[in-house]
């Protein structure tokens, strides 16, 4: 299939053809971009997101962002660095004191704390953006790299396949219109075209409830809450049960409660406020349904499906556009990859088996996130629904586990080891390089993490004060033509946390294989690892 992809790059319009210019899609461009693929977005609205939608990039998503080299970008256009992320349960917001209180560091101090231990915690915290905040950014960045092509005000309607690429036709203000790529990603959300033109199903529950989502502008809403700054107030007033949060000016707030309509909204947020007397207009307001459902598949032959064309989740948790985001650099390297000719057809096969696994993985633990909401709401006393609200919010809000701990079960392209490995959906984060797993953050002797030491390609670790001799390894590795960087890295604290001498990471930074000597079979090992090894074997 490479072989054909550049025989025919002539008449290809583009090698990648992403649907859809939300976070997912246009980081999938920035990936792609950043290891040299050309890819044209189109997005059939005529400019970005006006809504508030997601409200935090989680630790993973902000790692994926600092390899793109935008995570200070993405900082310093969110909430400010010194606002605390606590969360609040409280009568209402002009309470003096909250039902229960639970404290969480602003990104400020959780650096600090990050750059005061070496214990493989990860490196990079939340940040809470607003994402029609987040999605301008993105699309601002991706329109500086030469590599993408941008449109909006442009729909893809429908898409044939061949032996080699794709063709889809287009409507523009200007009139229809076709392209031709290699291949074609579907970032066009739960409604995705490109998932129902494959007829890929959507199972689990849909349709759970109804929401409305309000927008309002209060300015002198944050300095005035008597109980403290944070991120989330939630009002103890059922049966509704308003929820408020902080939107990254901190002079925005979002209310979400099943309100009978619209106008009812903004009587609900007036009621929430209490005594405190402050001025607030209301932007917007949106209905919208909750749903746990996955996609079948996340694959037809040429056509992939990321974020929430495969995967649908209620936002408790925040394991929507997060997870999608580890869907898109997922896919990105391998499609990287398959362009480039080093890339084995077991490559792109891995997508699906590695990212539907932590799609159905966080549509199982976001649906826990709301049934622990359910479990403290039907509190019968004030102080009972304090206790369960500690208990149950913290399934929420202390996930890092779910957020950078996961792990790629049974992958093709990994290097597995015989056992059960360590618990893939532990909610707290235990740093560990079986394979599968993200690499730990570790700190380096002159204080650079070894993240910013890692190449674009596959990384050989060599740690430890003598590690065995790897060139048997390194010659394999690149004699399939994929890129390899070689790191000596004698810290001990490195060798202890990865607790091995020799350790293989992806360009993903998912460890691929590991090892305390030289592998028997070097050139299994790269087969295995580029997707080659059916090709091998058959």
């Amino acid at each position: 299939m490479p072989g054909a992809d550049s025989k025919n790059a002539q008449v290809q319009d583009t090698q990648v053809l992403i649907v859809g210019a939300g976070p997912v899609g246009l980081t999938l461009a920035l990936d792609l971009a950043q290891r040299g693929v050309r890819a044209t977005l189109v997005e059939r609205n005529p400019t970005s997101i006006q809504l508030p939608k997601m409200e935090r990039c989680n630790t993973r998503t902000m790692e994926l962002f600092r390899r793109l080299g935008i995570a200070e970008t993405v900082r310093n256009a969110g909430l400010p660095r010194d606002s605390p992320m606590d969360v609040f349960l409280a009568d209402s917001m002009a309470a003096p004191e909250a039902i229960t209180h639970l404290p969480y560091p602003s990104v400020a101090a959780a650096k600090a704390t990050i750059a005061a231990n070496n214990d493989g915690r990860p490196l990079e915290p939340y940040q809470l953006i607003s994402q029609y905040t987040l999605e301008p950014l993105l699309r601002s960045i991706a329109e500086t790299r030469p590599e993408l092509t941008i449109r909006f005000s442009c729909e893809m309607t429908s898409f044939v396949e061949d032996a080699t690429g794709i063709t889809a036709t287009l409507e523009t203000d200007s009139g229809p219109d076709t392209i031709r790529a290699a291949y074609i990603v579907g970032c066009d959300g739960g409604s995705s075209t490109v998932r129902k033109q494959l007829g890929i199903a959507l199972s689990g529950q849909g349709r759970i409830r109804k929401l409305r989502q309000a927008l309002f502008y209060a300015p002198d809403l944050y300095e005035r809450i008597p109980m403290g700054k944070g991120r989330h107030y939630h009002i103890a007033k059922g049966p509704i049960f308003p929820f408020i949060i902080i939107q990254d000016s901190t002079k925005h707030w979002t209310l979400h409660a099943a309100a009978e309509s619209d106008a009812e909204m903004t009587a609900i947020f007036r009621d929430a406020l209490g005594t405190l007397d402050v001025p607030f207009e209301t932007l917007s307001v949106n209905e919208w349904t909750q749903h746990l459902l996955c996609a079948d598949r996340y694959r037809e032959g040429r056509a992939f499906i990321c974020g929430d064309a495969a995967h649908l989740v209620i936002p408790t948790g925040g394991l929507g556009m997060n997870t999608g985001v580890g869907d898109a650099t997922d896919l990105s390297w391998k499609l990287a990859g398959t362009l480039a000719g080093w890339g084995g057809p077991g490559l792109l096969d891995s997508y699906e088996p590695e990212r539907r696994q932590i799609g159905l993985r966080n549509v199982r633990a976001s649906g826990a996130a709301m049934d622990g909401r359910t479990t403290w709401r039907a509190a019968t006393s004030r102080e009972e629904m304090g206790v369960a609200f500690d208990a149950e919010q913290r399934k929420v809000t202390e996930i890092a586990g779910i957020e950078a701990g996961y792990r790629y079960v049974n992958s093709p392209v990994l290097c597995l080891e015989p056992g059960e490995g360590p618990d893939p959906d532990n909610r707290a984060y235990v740093p560990t390089t079986w394979p599968g797993f993200r690499l730990p953050h570790v700190w380096l002797a002159d204080k650079t993490p070894i993240q910013d030491h890692l190449g674009l390609g596959y990384t050989l670790l060599k740690l430890g004060a003598a590690p065995p001799d790897t060139s048997a390894l390194e010659n394999a590795l690149r004699a399939t033509g994929a890129p390899l960087d070689v790191l000596r890295v004698p810290d001990a604290i490195a060798r202890e946390i990865y607790d091995r001498d020799l350790v293989l990471v992806r360009p993903d930074l998912h460890v691929a294989w590991r090892g305390n000597s030289a592998p028997a079979d070097p050139q299994a090992i790269a087969a295995t690892i580029t997707g080659k090894a059916a090709v091998i074997a058959g």
